[in-house]
C-alpha cells in the first residue's frame, strides 16, 4: 500500500511544476481560511477589479479607448451604480426589512392559528396531533411569540458592529477597486517578481477558467438582473407584502443554484399565505413566480451559461455545501467559480503528467 502510494505522489508531484501549483493552492486556501475576514475588502476589490477590467478591454478593443479614458468610464459607471444602490435600494429593503421584524409577532401568531384550523379543514390529511408536534418542534406556542421580539432585538443590538464593517467596506472598496484599476501593470509586475521562473502549470490553469470565469460571473449578473427584476414586478402587481425584499431574495438567490431555490421559495409562500390565504390570488401568484423559475432554468440558464461552465448538478451541489460550509456566504458566493478552478487545476494537471516522461 505503501509503495503505491509513493509511486503515485511521485508521478503526480516529481515535476516541479506540479509541486509549485500544489504549493500555491494550499498556501492560498490556507490565507483564505486563516485571514479570510481581515482581507476581506482586499479579496472583494480583486474580483470586482477583475470584472471591471472586462469592460476596460472591451473599451479599449472595440472602441480604440486609451486605458486612462477607459478606466475612467467603467470606475465611473461603477461608482454611480454603487451610490445609486446605497441611496435608492438599500434603504427601501432596510425599510421593509425593519417592517417585517416589527410584525414577526403577529405574522407567527397568524402562522399559529392557520395552522391549528388545518385539521378542520383537511380532517383527511391533517390530524390535531400532527400540528401540535409542528408548533411544538418549531417553538411556535403561545408563550414563546414574545420572546421572538426579544431575541430579534439582541440580534440587532449585536449587528451593530457588521454594520459598521459593511460601511468600512463601502469606503474602502471602491477604493482599492481605483488602484487596481488604474496601477494594474504595476502591481502585476510586481507579483511577478516574486513568482517562481517555472510555473507553466499555474499559467496553464488560469488560461483555462479565465475565459469560463468571466462567461459565468457575466451571464450570473444578468440572471440576477432578470430573474429578481421580474420577481419584483409580479410580486408588485399581485400587491404581494415586502414585494422589494423578496424580489431582492429572488434575485440573489440564483447565485446558489437549486438550493437558491428552495430556501427563498419558503418565504415567498409563508407571506403569500398569511396575506391571502389558499385562495385562488395566491395560487395565480404564486404560480407565476414558479413559471418565472422555469423560465430561468430551461430557458435563460441554458442562453447565458451553455459554453460557460460545463459542471455536473452533483458537482455544482458538492461544491454549494463544501465551500458554504467552510466560509459561509462568501463560499456560496464563490462556489460555482471555485468548483470551476478545480476542474481547470484536474484537467491541466491530467493533461501536464501525460507529458511527463515516465
Amino acid at each position: 500500500m505503501f509503495e503505491v502510494i509513493k509511486q503515485w505522489f511521485m508521478k503526480n508531484f516529481s515535476d516541479p511544476e506540479a509541486s509549485i501549483l500544489l504549493i500555491a493552492l494550499v498556501l492560498s486556501f490556507l490565507v483564505i481560511m486563516l485571514f479570510g475576514k481581515i482581507l476581506g475588502p482586499l479579496l472583494i476589490g480583486i474580483v470586482l477589479a477583475y470584472l471591471l477590467e472586462i469592460l476596460v478591454n472591451r473599451l479599449q478593443r472595440f472602441f480604440k479607448f486609451p486605458r486612462w479614458l477607459a478606466v475612467t468610464v467603467v470606475y465611473g459607471l461603477f461608482v454611480s451604480l454603487l451610490v445609486l444602490a446605497v441611496i435608492g435600494l438599500f434603504p427601501l429593503l432596510y425599510k421593509q426589512f425593519s417592517q417585517l421584524i416589527d410584525e414577526l409577532p403577529q405574522i407567527s401568531t397568524q402562522l399559529h392559528q392557520s395552522l391549528q384550523t388545518l385539521p378542520a379543514r383537511y380532517p383527511g390529511f391533517v390530524s390535531d396531533n400532527m400540528v401540535k408536534a409542528i408548533l411544538n418542534n418549531a417553538n411556535m406556542g403561545p408563550d414563546n411569540l414574545a420572546n421572538y421580539s426579544k431575541t430579534l432585538v439582541n440580534l440587532s443590538m449585536a449587528s451593530i458592529s457588521s454594520i459598521v464593517t459593511w460601511m468600512v467596506y463601502v469606503f474602502l472598496v471602491p477604493l482599492l477597486v481605483f488602484f487596481f484599476l488604474k496601477d494594474k501593470k504595476q502591481l502585476v509586475a510586481w507579483s511577478d517578481h516574486y513568482m517562481p521562473e517555472k510555473r507553466g502549470l499555474i499559467i496553464e490553469v488560469w488560461h483555462e477558467m479565465r475565459s469560463q470565469l468571466a462567461r459565468y460571473v457575466r451571464g450570473k449578473f444578468i440572471e440576477l438582473l432578470i430573474v429578481g427584476f421580474a420577481s419584483y414586478l409580479v410580486f408588485r402587481a399581485f400587491g404581494l407584502n415586502y414585494a422589494s425584499l423578496l424580489g431582492s431574495l429572488v434575485g440573489l438567490s440564483v447565485i446558489v443554484p437549486y438550493v437558491g431555490f428552495i430556501v427563498v421559495t419558503l418565504p415567498v409562500a409563508v407571506v403569500g399565505v398569511l396575506q391571502w390565504g389558499i385562495n385562488t390570488e395566491f395560487l395565480v401568484m404564486f404560480g407565476v413566480y414558479l413559471f418565472i423559475q422555469l423560465l430561468d432554468a430551461n430557458v435563460l440558464v441554458p442562453l447565458l451559461f451553455s459554453e460557460a461552465v460545463n459542471l455536473h448538478p452533483v458537482a455544482i451541489i458538492v461544491a454549494v455545501l463544501f465551500f458554504g460550509g467552510i466560509w459561509g456566504f462568501w463560499g456560496l458566493f464563490f462556489a460555482i467559480p471555485l468548483a470551476t478552478l478545480v476542474k481547470a487545476v484536474i484537467s491541466a494537471w491530467g493533461r501536464h503528467s501525460k507529458q511527463l516522461p515516465q
